[in-house]
């Protein structure tokens, strides 16, 4: 019998259990048999024969007994085993000993944190949100716009004015003056909030808004217009329990012009002869983009939607068109237009324009616009 058959208590290969249950049975019915019940064992009795129990396959009968002689009850006889007994070592005890442990412990772990699941689910915690994605941005936004208006708003013949209007988003406690002595005339208009700038302990940020202001000269008792144009201002808030608040004077920003990055995209080479191709397609869709969608739907490639400009302004002249190299399906190309507004104003714009080849019912190839922007 092999290790592991003998480790783990299983009978030897081609038996099973059933097999070694029932030749005991079978060996006590016959002992019962023989023996026979208690009056063999009565003086006087025939002789009862005996199964010989040698290792010897013949049978022979057993001699009659003395009446003397111990009688021998069915109960008192048993039956050899159908297997032969081997030794175990103590190394086969000791790992089968291991595994019923190692088996019992793991049912036990199983059930202890079964158990305990179902008392206690876990809640997994989900990630931390970051600073810049809890802090309220668009309220701060909000608030710093209506502030620089307020603050880059004044006038000398009404100076309560001002401290009111800041007082609505400065927090309480602060000198609503915010720097101003008092004198001049000036006027806030269109502001436009940017940038965020959240700091690391996700309580103060810096919003960056731009304002176009209109200044006033004062000539004897008049003020006239003066200068105008845009302020960019770095305004301080905070955020609190129930909302945003300026946290102080803002500060200006330089806003001059900055050149292109040098990483730009490039365009690709030009194409000159689909370029000289699509010419008067290209003007046929502007003049279509400018007046209506149903004009500028019948000259785009099928499939795609673009809204026209609705008669806001008129198409003037394509000033220069370029295609460039690409697949054999799609191209892009970049146009300067000029639209024609009221009386004698004209205005210059650039687009890029994807560009998709389409095959008629008769075999005949366009290009086709599938996007603008």
């Amino acid at each position: 019998m092999s290790w592991w058959r003998t480790l783990l208590n299983l009978p030897p290969k081609g038996e099973r259990w059933s097999d070694q249950r029932r030749p005991a049975a079978r060996q006590q019915a016959a002992d019962a048999e023989v023996d026979g019940p208690d009056w063999w064992n009565k003086p006087g009795s025939p002789p009862v024969p005996q199964r010989h129990r040698a290792a010897a396959t013949a049978t022979a009968t057993r001699p009659a007994r003395a009446t003397t002689e111990r009688t021998v009850r069915p109960d008192e006889y048993r039956a050899d085993p159908p297997w032969t007994p081997e030794p175990e070592s103590s190394f086969t005890t000791w790992g089968r000993r291991f595994l019923r442990g190692l088996v019992v412990v793991v049912l036990l772990l199983a059930a202890v944190s079964g158990v305990r699941s179902w008392l206690r689910p876990s809640h997994q915690a989900a990630p931390a949100a970051s600073v810049e994605q809890t802090f309220p941005k668009d309220e701060a936004r909000a608030v710093a716009t209506r502030f620089a208006t307020s603050y880059l708003s004044w006038n000398e013949d009404d100076r309560d004015a001002r401290p009111a209007a800041i007082g609505l988003d400065l927090a309480t406690g602060l000198d609503k003056s915010v720097g101003w002595n008092g004198s001049g005339r000036q006027s806030a208009g269109t502001a436009l909030p940017g940038e965020v700038r959240v700091d690391p302990s996700g309580v103060t940020a810096q919003v960056d808004v731009r304002v176009f202001v209109q200044s006033y000269d004062k000539h004897g008792r008049e003020w006239k217009p003066g200068r105008t144009g845009w302020q960019r201002l770095a305004v301080p808030v905070a955020r609190t329990a129930t909302r945003v608040v300026v946290t102080g004077a803002p500060t200006f920003i330089s806003d001059g012009p900055v050149a292109l990055p040098p990483d730009m995209p490039g365009t690709g080479a030009p194409d000159e002869e689909l370029t000289t191709k699509t010419q008067k397609d290209a003007e046929a869709f502007f003049d279509a983009y400018a007046t209506s969608s149903a004009a500028v739907a019948a000259v785009t490639a099928p499939g795609s939607t673009i809204t026209s400009l609705n008669g806001a302004v008129r198409f003037d002249a394509l000033r220069d068109w370029q295609v460039y190299a690409g697949n054999d399906d799609e191209r892009q190309a970049t146009a300067a237009v000029t639209w024609a507004g009221a009386g004698k104003t004209t205005l210059a714009q650039n687009y890029t324009v994807t560009l998709r080849r389409t095959v008629a019912a008769d075999g005949a190839e366009r290009w086709q616009v599938a996007a603008i922007r």
